[in-house]
């Protein structure tokens, strides 16, 4: 039994729509991948029989630029309805994502994707526009997933995109490549897998998996020490409840929380000026402001109980970015003298309320959202009254979780919006002009925001081209810098996931925080 905090519109590995929070645990059960990260961060061949290497037939560059990688699909694979998977199957899969409409086709891969072709059943060749690192696309935001053409190629017709996306394979008839296939979707309470024979890596241990939602983190905490849930997958359970666990039930040989420093949670600006309210958010100096009105260290012991990690960045510490991304990040230390500062530069004075504002735009008041959940608001609650306290009027709003799944929800809000998502890599290539979402791409796209930048543009275009890692890090930290320096958000911290297991349950480690903590799901045993 594992509890998630809420139900998944989809358990595809790459959604045609935004698909919400916590995913992890559901896309490892019912999804197969070319490759993916183990522990120690390393590519493991999953779906594939080895990774290509440079300079081999199975990755060539060319004079030109472009390049070719090869693979080998290993044998007998099937989905879970029995059907072979075969190498036609990536093919349509890139077709599917290159259609423009569908908001992928600007996005890693896809955007550097020439063709994919079918040599044999077997066989697939990539050929590609430009030279590109990450061929293994282990990368949680360069994930290229094939798809059950005997499912769905029918239903692909450019006229009819909204009923393609509505089809029930996507959700009640999914079938993918995992450990586990779906025998069960109870809406509102559960979806349950059932072991596969056919699975690459080999039938997983436990015979049968149910995901309950549980949005109560308070509940969950309950049914762990009552020994009704095995595991939290890192989104149930709130880091003030693994504080709770870590002081007796831990000690008492109960259970264990691990801790993945996966998530970056920031206090994002509205950069779109027909959105933005106050139009004051879209000046840079209004947004320093802000930044050093936050004590990261006073809230880490408030909201973390001290087990968050303070951060400048969108990188953790703890990725093999990390050092770079220090070097690169512009400070903000907490300092309400340099606050006060800023906003009088910008014409604003503080009245006997103690708010600020001018003579020509009024109270300096603006809105702090969030999306539900008891983390997202302790957090929401904390950054808007840090700034209440230095003097801004902020009024803070959480919206629902039926709307916090909502992509354009996520995308059209007019102040600032706190959330935690995947640090590192794949936020630094998710703030391209590219990846705005838009009416147009069906509000898909990772850069909420609206923030856009010609420099940084033209870098990630670099950083996703280049092999060497060395000069990779020196992109990474010029990166940084203009991300930090143009403050398109206020960086606080690292905020680990806490997955927490009872004893029987074995075989969870603590992976990357670009890994996936269920990387490993077919060896878990439940004793």
């Amino acid at each position: 039994m594992v509890a998630i905090r809420v139900e998944p519109t989809t358990l595809a590995t790459r959604p045609l729509q935004t698909a919400g929070v916590g995913r992890d645990l559901p896309i490892r059960m019912f999804n197969g991948q070319m490759a993916m990260l183990d522990a120690q961060g390393a590519s493991r061949p999953y779906l594939i029989e080895a990774i290509p290497q440079l300079n081999t037939d199975s990755w060539r560059l060319l004079p030109d630029g472009r390049m070719e990688t090869t693979y080998k699909l290993r044998p007998n694979v099937l989905w879970q309805d029995g059907t072979p998977l075969a190498s036609e199957d990536f093919v349509f899969g890139w077709r599917v994502y290159a259609t423009p409409a569908l908001g992928h086709s600007g996005l890693p891969p896809f955007n550097a994707m020439e063709e994919v072709v079918a040599p044999d059943s077997r066989t697939v060749l990539v050929r590609w526009k430009q030279a590109y690192p990450d061929v293994s696309f282990v990368a949680s935001f360069a994930e290229f997933p094939p798809l059950p053409r005997h499912i769905l190629s029918e239903a692909h017709r450019p006229e009819q995109l909204e009923a393609f996306t509505n089809h029930p394979y996507w959700n009640r008839d999914y079938v993918g490549l995992g450990p586990y296939r779906l025998s069960q979707w109870e809406p509102g309470a559960f979806v349950e897998g059932t072991a596969v024979d056919s699975h690459a890596w080999g039938r997983a241990k436990i015979d049968r998996v149910r995901l309950n939602f549980a949005n109560d983190p308070n509940a969950v905490l309950a049914r762990i020490i009552a020994g009704d849930i095995h595991l939290s997958d890192g989104s149930s359970l709130g880091l003030a409840q693994a504080a709770v666990l870590r002081k007796d039930w831990v000690a008492s040989g109960s259970g264990n929380v691990l801790l993945q420093p996966s998530q970056w949670l920031a206090a994002h600006f509205q950069h779109r000026p027909e959105l933005a309210d106050p139009k004051v958010i879209l000046n840079p100096t209004f947004r320093k402001a802000l930044a050093h009105a936050v004590d990261k260290t006073g809230f880490n012991e408030t909201l973390y109980d001290g087990m968050g990690i303070p951060t400048d960045s969108l990188v953790a510490p703890t990725s093999i970015w990390g050092l770079a991304a220090d070097r690169g990040a512009a400070k903000y230390p907490f300092d309400l003298r340099r606050t006060d500062q800023l906003v009088q530069e910008l014409g604003y004075r503080k009245g006997g309320d103690g708010v600020y504002a001018s003579a020509t735009d009024g109270r300096l008041t603006f809105e702090v959202k969030t999306h539900a959940g008891k983390d997202n608001e302790a957090e929401v609650a904390v950054v808007a009254g840090a700034w209440r306290q230095a003097g801004f009027d902020t009024q803070e709003f959480v919206l629902p979780a039926t709307q916090g799944q909502d992509p354009e929800k996520r995308a059209t809000f007019a102040g600032a919006y706190t959330n935690g998502q995947n640090c590192c890599e794949s936020a630094i290539v998710g703030f391209t002009s590219s990846s705005i979402p838009t009416a147009e791409t069906r509000w898909s796209g990772p850069n909420r925001t609206g923030w856009s930048n010609a420099q940084y543009d033209r870098l990630a275009d670099v950083f996703s081209k280049t092999l060497d890692a060395t000069e990779r890090e020196s992109q990474v930290t010029e990166l940084v810098r203009l991300h930090t320096e143009n403050i398109e958000s206020v960086s606080l911290f690292i905020r680990p996931s806490a997955w927490v297991h009872a004893s029987s349950l074995r075989g969870l480690v603590l992976a990357p925080p670009e890994g996936n903590m269920s990387w490993n799901l077919h060896e878990w045993t439940l004793q």
